[in-house]
């Protein structure tokens, strides 16, 4: 039986996935229990970084260093302000939405107009969506970026709304917010299936959230980078230049943005068939227009930073696909594969030099169908199709991502060693980088038992080394020639990640792990002083502290009694009592 016959075969686990009971033991922390005096401050100071990162419509994810609205930064921070704030839980997804392009696409970046152009880069004047962006439905009345994040956002709203339903069904919340998400789903899956094989590619490191991950390095090594003097970057005013990306690679990241935006933020040839997939009205592919008007800040991290290979021998079945990328530092790739070929302007389809499918994009993509199916029956519908084109989603991600011997998932670069760019779908080459995008996957219920098997010991071996060398997964292999305790997504260890495997573990029966990688959040989040990212060995913090996600998701981790185990749980938030929590409610409404 073929992996595809093996995920339909599988009997449905929505229900086990989505809708969790309370694990097993003692009460943890809906509000703390009694002698756990450490727990209820924890929760207090984390809802005291999450009432000081208000800006009075959205969350900025760190005061002064992220001065705007970053797309999956107010997915996660939702997920844990709905324990403290339902109401403006909803409003940081609001306020998101409130920006979405006519196209369905949600950018990466909303911009706080009150914030000086030279706070940040890129900035507005830089990604000019309302005149770069006008075809493809870009908002007139506030700027954004034109790439987007990954899709964490029907996950968030589904969490939001069980948090309070009496709230959200008075506020009509799913109703409002539904449209908008399917036509962001359908922007992802008709528009970016760049290789034909059912999955979305990224188009931009920046993208895929880990921002300089080494996964990037080969495809980016065939980009022309910008000359450094046609930008600025703020990021240095801000961090260690040794911690941020070298400015060959900034001007990469730089040069593909650029790139991207003069030909008008166009995915070319590519799928937009329209096909609905339940009974909710959710308008047509180009009927989403962002509603005039709101909008202020949030905010997230700029760019990392690029380095060599892991140098490990690839198994015989990738040897030859990586042999023609050319996967050595520094090579420019000329004839390179592309969806359909260049087109007048010698751009690649889908606008890009750079096109990869994703592990952990995907993954949440296929977590947040199934969520959006959950929507759908709360509003009357079904959801059946919809999570059908989830478990198809989970088998094209196994098909053309897993790698049995290696036991994860790797991006796979469309651009890189496929001899005919018109073959569909595109072979491309997998990159052979261990990343933790590799083992979010595991949040899946619909995996085969051997793969979240495989998945697990992976995350427990020596390249991740998760409740032995490390609490925290690190962010990329510590054996990888390219890992770096302190750099970014070259190895530190990231709060949202661990949060998602923790879930994961739940998900799949593996109640110790869950429960010391949860332990292990929790003592480090308070330790670091909720910080951006840690050294994965030491848990000293790194970046930015009273980070907004890590404190969102500390919140997410003490509420884990009365809300789940798997990382779409469902469950009331309880209020505690607490001047910062106070403060935070101010405004909700029953």
């Amino acid at each position: 039986m073929d992996r595809t016959a093996q995920l339909i075969a599988r009997p449905a686990e929505y229900a086990v996935a989505y809708d969790p009971a309370a694990p097993p033991g003692p009460p943890h922390l809906g509000a703390p229990a009694p002698g756990t005096p450490h727990l209820a401050a924890l929760r207090r100071r984390a809802a005291h970084v999450l009432a000081g990162n208000w800006t009075g419509t959205s969350t900025v994810p760190s005061p002064g260093l992220y001065p705007h609205q970053w797309s999956w930064d107010s997915a996660f921070i939702a997920i844990g302000l709905r324990h403290v704030s339902p109401r403006r839980a909803q409003t940081e997804l609001e306020t998101l939405l409130d920006a979405q392009w006519g196209d369905g696409r949600i950018p990466h970046i909303v911009f706080n107009p009150s914030v000086p152009l030279d706070a940040y880069f890129p900035s507005p004047d830089f990604w000019r969506s309302s005149t770069a962006g006008r075809a493809a439905g870009a908002p007139r009345t506030v700027q954004t970026s034109g790439i987007v994040q990954p899709p964490v956002h029907a996950l968030a709203a589904w969490l939001v709304h069980c948090a309070d339903p009496g709230l959200s069904r008075a506020r009509g919340f799913l109703t409002r917010v539904y449209p908008r998400l399917a036509a962001w789903h359908r922007y992802l899956l008709h528009r970016r299936d760049l290789g034909g094989g059912g999955l979305v590619s990224v188009v931009h490191p920046w993208e895929q959230g880990m921002d300089n991950a080494p996964s990037w390095d080969a495809p980016l090594a065939r980009v022309a980078p910008a000359p450094a003097r046609s930008f600025r970057r703020a990021d240095l005013d801000h961090g260690a230049p040794e911690d941020r990306p070298t400015d060959l690679d900034y001007g990469r990241y730089v040069r593909l943005a650029a790139e991207y935006r003069d030909g008008g933020y166009r995915d070319d040839g590519v799928r937009d068939d329209g096909v609905r997939e339940d009974g909710v009205r959710d308008g047509a592919n180009h009927g989403v227009r962002a509603r005039d008007g709101a909008h202020r800040d949030g905010a997230h991290r700029d760019t990392r930073d690029s380095g060599h290979r892991d140098g490990r021998k690839p198994d015989a079945r990738r040897q030859d696909a990586r042999a023609q990328d050319g996967r050595t530092q520094g090579v420019r790739h000329e004839g390179r594969p592309g969806g359909g070929g260049d087109d007048a302007g010698g751009r690649r389809a889908g606008g890009t030099e750079f096109a990869v499918e994703d592990p952990a994009f995907n993954a949440l993509l296929i977590a947040s169908e199934h969520a959006l199916a959950r929507i759908a029956t709360e509003l009357g519908a079904t959801g059946t199709a919809r999570h059908a084109r989830a478990e198809r989603l989970t088998a094209a991600l196994v098909e053309r991502l897993w790698d049995p011997t290696e036991g994860m998932f790797f991006c796979r670069d469309l651009r890189g060693g496929d001899p005919d760019p018109g073959r569909r779908p595109l072979t491309g080459a997998l990159v052979p980088e261990r990343g933790v995008s590799g083992l979010v996957p595991l949040l899946l219920p619909g995996l085969p038992r051997e793969v979240a098997a495989a998945l697990i010991r992976t995350l427990r071996g020596p390249h991740f080394g998760l409740g032995t060398a490390t609490r925290l997964a690190p962010s990329y292999d510590l054996l990888g020639e390219a890992f770096d305790p302190h750099r970014y997504w070259r190895g530190p260890a990231w709060f949202n990640t661990s949060w998602l495997l923790e879930r994961g573990l739940r998900l799949h029966g593996d109640q110790r792990d869950a429960d010391a990688l949860r332990r292990a959040v929790l003592d480090i989040a308070d330790t670091s002083d909720f910080a951006e990212y840690v050294d994965p060995y030491t848990g000293e913090a790194c970046g930015a502290t009273g980070f907004s996600w890590t404190a969102a998701l500390t919140l997410d981790l003490l509420h884990d009694g009365t809300t789940s185990g798997t990382g779409v749980m469902a469950g009331p938030g309880i209020p505690a009592s607490g001047t910062d929590i106070t403060a935070l409610k101010g405004g909700d409404r029953g």
